[in-house]
């Protein structure tokens, strides 16, 4: 064992404590300003427009995934991550003090100057995300050994989760008891406290430098190599086309809530309980489906994650009641953490460690334009035929998502334990 990998090992429990930490009170400001329900209430008591709602969980996601191939082989070139994750987070968490002054400003300035302010807050908070993605990715899979990655992930995202649930369920309450703008004020507000002191908790992260990583004399530009690397790892392309086609399978999650309060008239309250019903599906999912993944695969664990998004978007298409949606989430729960945690597991499990940043940046910049193009055309569908037609598409998007894992793409830890 190297005297890195000691020194790993050394704070490994200590640095799991911190990043449970870390993701509890991020949850905390997740569940009061959630892009899938606070943020789109808000946006909602602005405009009726189908493409301007499903835009908000979209511009976070593009914001995610944009930057993460610019910003890779800067990283890539770092002996230590931390510094960079610490500067850059600072730019995905002040923007929600400028939601709140969004809505405090809202009965005075109007919707035609808040809606577009909101719209740039949004974007400015999805980039800060993004370029902090990169380094955090790379600094997690540096202090975290490969036997654990599956475990790991899921168990962080299940504190988030239960945290998420606790808070989205006092927001759905906040929101019920206040007038606006005061309810959407204070839920920004609690919100930008909790990401101030998840912050200063990931301040704590143990890294220790890697003073052997070879580094290039130069700087490379981003996308060179991007080609070759394509041409010669075809299983990667595969897993990157699946990553490409889930964001137009998954079109029609951006729209559940919103179907769910115009159909079936749901008020606060009940949207906080099917927040807090999606995450605790989460937390439960992530611990379960990250500890199986480990031991079973992350393809099998993506395969079932495809099959629940299907059945999902059938349910919410066929739903004659508000009742129904509870599990309408607990399945769509399933397939966000069958993509975004196993997904995040898989993807860092391909190249070498000084190719990681770069197959992690692909991953993610590459997927972008898909990712906002997919709730534009969701949202056209939406506006033209229905929320129901959207629905439908993202049944059959689930099962032709599913066949390509199947059928084209295999386990990258396989492949590399056999070579």
């Amino acid at each position: 064992m190297s005297a890195l990998e000691a020194t790993i090992r050394k704070n490994l429990r200590f640095n799991i404590m911190i990043s449970m930490a870390d993701a509890s009170l991020f949850g905390i400001g997740w569940g009061f300003s959630s892009f899938g329900t606070i943020i789109p209430l808000f946006v909602s008591s602005m405009t009726d427009s189908a493409i301007l709602i499903g835009l908000i969980p979209a511009i976070h996601a593009v914001g995610w995934q944009l930057p993460q191939l610019l910003t890779a082989n800067t990283v890539s070139r770092l002996r230590r991550y931390k510094p960079m994750v610490m500067w850059m987070t600072i730019q995905e968490r002040v923007p929600f003090l400028g939601l709140a002054l969004a809505a405090w400003l809202l009965p005075v300035l109007g919707v035609g100057l808040i809606l577009p302010f909101t719209f740039l807050l949004l974007i400015w908070q999805g980039l800060g995300s993004g370029v902090t993605a990169n380094p955090w990715q790379s600094m997690i899979a540096k202090i975290i050994p490969p036997d654990m990655r599956g475990t790991f992930f899921g168990t962080q995202a299940a504190f988030a989760n239960i945290l998420i649930s606790i808070s989205a369920v006092a927001a759905g309450y906040l929101l019920g008891w206040l007038d606006s703008p005061l309810d959407f004020v204070l839920c920004f507000l609690v919100a930008s406290l909790a990401y101030a002191l998840s912050m200063m908790v990931l301040g704590f992260t143990r890294e220790p430098a890697d003073e052997l990583k070879q580094i290039p004399a130069e700087s490379k530009s981003p996308f060179k190599g991007m080609g070759t690397i394509l041409k010669r790892d075809r299983n990667f392309s595969w897993f990157l086309a699946m990553r490409v086609f889930y964001q137009f399978a998954s079109m029609g999650f951006s729209f559940f809530i919103i179907y769910a309060l115009r159909r079936f008239q749901m008020d606060e309250v009940t949207a906080g309980f099917l927040t807090a019903t999606l995450t605790i599906a989460q937390t439960a999912a992530n611990v379960g489906m990250g500890w199986l993944s480990d031991r079973w695969g992350h393809r099998n664990m993506l395969i079932f994650g495809m099959f629940m998004l299907s059945l999902s978007s059938l349910l919410a298409w066929a739903a004659p009641r508000l009742e129904w949606f509870y599990l309408v989430f607990i399945l769509a729960g399933l397939a966000n953490v069958a993509y975004w945690t196993i997904g995040m597991a898989m993807t860092v499990e391909f190249g070498t460690e000084a190719e990681r940043p770069i197959y992690i940046g692909m991953a993610n910049t590459l997927v972008a334009p898909a990712t906002i193009l997919a709730p534009l055309l969701g949202g056209w569908i939406a506006d033209l035929a229905g929320y129901q037609t959207t629905f439908m598409i993202s049944v059959f998007g689930g099962l032709l998502t599913a066949a390509m894992l199947l059928f084209l793409i295999k386990d990258p830890k396989k492949l590399a334990q056999a070579v």
